[in-house]
């Protein structure tokens, strides 16, 4: 039997915008006598099996929705643990591995007053988890992400306080630098590797939100 506690092999990243929606509808058939902590249980256990079928853009959900509950919880990860249930943490190894996946040139990073939509193949991610992807492929040896993690540390002492997440993106990097990640690794996926086309996950698991800045 597999370890659930395992990264699985990715067999597609899907973008924020196809994850958002099913994670949506997932939300929409819970039934609304259902607990709130219940749901959240529901709801994430169907992103986790998403994600432990290969899919690794349910698992960028998963992540923040780990540290969103830990804030939640005033830091306590045995009461997240409860929550998500046993063995479906999303930890430093699977973040790790994801944050090397993502393509940087579909990340979704508007600038002050702009008010594009993103593309359906981008990746929309909260800012600390972008920094997070910037520190691993940095640490990977890519020239781009090197340069793009520079620039958005210089906006970081200005915006601690007024972030709660940006913690967790200073416990990735000091875990990495203690773990001694290695310093090379497979480049990020192209945009065909990469692709919003598979399929999407098997109909019938139970519908399980939200995504983004931390709400």
């Amino acid at each position: 039997m597999p370890d659930p506690s395992a990264v699985p092999p990715r067999t597609a990243f899907s973008p924020s915008m196809r994850v958002d929606v099913l994670i949506s509808d997932w939300k929409a058939g819970l039934p609304p006598e259902v607990p709130e902590e219940e749901r959240e249980r529901r709801l994430y256990g169907q992103a986790w099996e998403a994600y432990q079928e290969g899919d690794h853009g349910f698992g960028l959900w998963c992540w923040h929705e780990c540290d969103r509950l830990t804030n939640n919880l005033n830091g306590n990860v045995r009461e997240v643990t409860r929550v998500v249930g046993a063995g479906r943490y999303f930890g430093f190894s699977h973040r790790k591995v994801v944050a090397l996946e993502v393509p940087i040139d579909r990340i979704y990073r508007p600038r002050k007053g702009d008010m594009s939509t993103p593309r359906p193949d981008a990746f929309v991610l909260p800012h600390y988890q972008v920094l997070c992807v910037y520190f691993a492929q940095a640490s990977a040896g890519d020239p781009r992400a090197k340069a793009l993690l520079e620039i958005a540390l210089g906006e970081l002492e200005d915006r601690r306080r007024a972030d709660p997440f940006l913690r967790h993106f200073e416990t990735f990097r000091d875990l990495w630098q203690r773990t001694g990640a290695p310093a090379s690794t497979a480049p990020a996926p192209s945009v065909e590797r990469g692709s919003s086309t598979a399929e999407p996950p098997r109909a019938g698991r139970a519908p399980a939100v939200r995504r983004g800045s931390g709400s």
